[in-house]
């Protein structure tokens, strides 16, 4: 994969045990940093991708040459200001940008892994990630920060790692997914494995790439990301371009174009094993069920500050998944705080340029800052 050559990524020596039960060892994770790290070492900030994000966190991602993933929130005088925190991001192992994932050769068969690559979890992501601490020389983070499946990283780390970051914000996440998540997700799934160019996995091998598969999943995902009054009140019925029906299956009304658009502009940034793996770490994710089903029994060893972040139009991680997060935490008599950002941009809100949301974590963390 020539986008590799371009990519900042540091060579785990050491073995990682995998929650599957294998151990993998000398394995890349591509990473990017924003800012400088200060003399004290004690103003970094470890931020957790989501389910298609990737390292870049801001400014112009190289490969793509689109903005970062979070280019409203992490910048110089932004809500992560890069003049003050030195903000460090890495692709999840099981990723398609240049950390160990699906698309890279198996050492054992010097083939391409694609399907015969182990199963990961959030917690070998998060395990994974912990070597950029000693990497960097790092003894504590100011803070992990995260959204959606960057959330539940966050939460992982904490749990994992209970003295090493000041302070942790999830947001828009859950503590585990729900069947509703899971049963979307599987949707997705099967329709990359439905085409015929999956190939059992094997598509890199046999050049060929199950790009309307991953489409209909991108499509899929994509509307769980966004809310009802959101959608419609942004295309409602509006037709494509024209002034009647078709009486056809072509894209009549605007959201089919729209949904069509964020699916053929996926398949160019994003690997269809990738997409599986990531989306079965999700679904494996259950925080409580390694502490007898006590979510509180996950954090009862840190003193990490909290700040939990929900949105109202967000179904996909509604608000209450987020309370009860902050209900295990208070019940231990961990300091958290809890707020629910009004929004009609659904999940996506916290990619999105939403004043209340980008202040209230700014402040947050600024606050912090000063007291720390």
């Amino acid at each position: 994969m020539n986008k590799e050559l371009k990519l900042k990524t540091l060579l785990v020596q050491k073995p990682l045990k995998l929650d599957c039960g294998k151990i993998i060892q000398n394995f890349p994770i591509a990473y990017e940093t924003y800012g400088s790290l200060n003399e004290k070492k004690n103003n970094a900030i470890l931020a957790f991708h989501a389910l298609t994000g990737d390292q870049f966190v801001t400014g112009t991602n190289p490969i793509t040459k689109k903005d970062g993933w979070w280019s409203y929130a992490v910048g110089p005088n932004k809500a992560i200001d890069t003049n003050k925190y030195f903000v460090i991001c890495s692709n999840v192992i099981g990723g398609c940008m240049g950390s160990y994932g699906p698309s890279h050769q198996d050492p054992d068969t010097k083939k391409i892994f694609g399907a015969n690559f182990p199963v990961i979890t959030i917690n070998d992501m998060v395990n994974a990630q912990y070597n950029l601490l000693e990497h960097f020389g790092i003894e504590k983070l100011f803070s992990v920060v995260g959204g959606s499946m960057g959330g539940m990283q966050v939460l992982q780390f904490v749990s994992n790692f209970p003295n090493k970051a000041i302070t942790a914000v999830p947001i828009a996440c859950t503590s585990s997914h729900s069947a509703q998540n899971i049963a979307l997700n599987e949707l997705g799934r099967q329709a990359i494995t439905a085409d015929t160019n999956w190939s059992e996995g094997n598509y890199n091998i046999e050049n060929k790439n199950p790009n309307k598969g991953l489409a209909v999943a991108r499509m899929a995902a994509h509307i769980t990301y966004l809310s009802k009054k959101g959608l419609q009140e942004k295309f409602g019925r509006k037709l494509q371009e024209r002034d009647d029906l078709k009486f056809g299956f072509d894209a009549d009304f605007q959201i089919e174009s729209y949904l069509r658009y964020q699916g053929s502009v996926f398949v160019d940034r994003f690997d269809a094993n990738s997409y599986l793996y990531i989306t079965r770490a999700m679904d494996y994710f259950d925080l409580a069920k390694r502490f007898n089903n006590n979510l509180s029994d996950a954090f009862k060893k840190t003193k990490t500050k909290f700040f939990i972040i929900s949105f109202t139009s967000d179904w996909l991680y509604p608000t209450q998944e987020n309370k009860d997060i902050v209900i295990a935490l208070n019940a231990i008599g961990v300091d958290v705080g809890f707020v629910e950002i009004e929004s009609d941009k659904g999940h996506d809100s916290f990619l999105l340029d939403v004043p209340d949301f980008l202040n209230t974590l700014k402040n947050f963390l600024n606050k912090s800052y000063l007291n720390n």
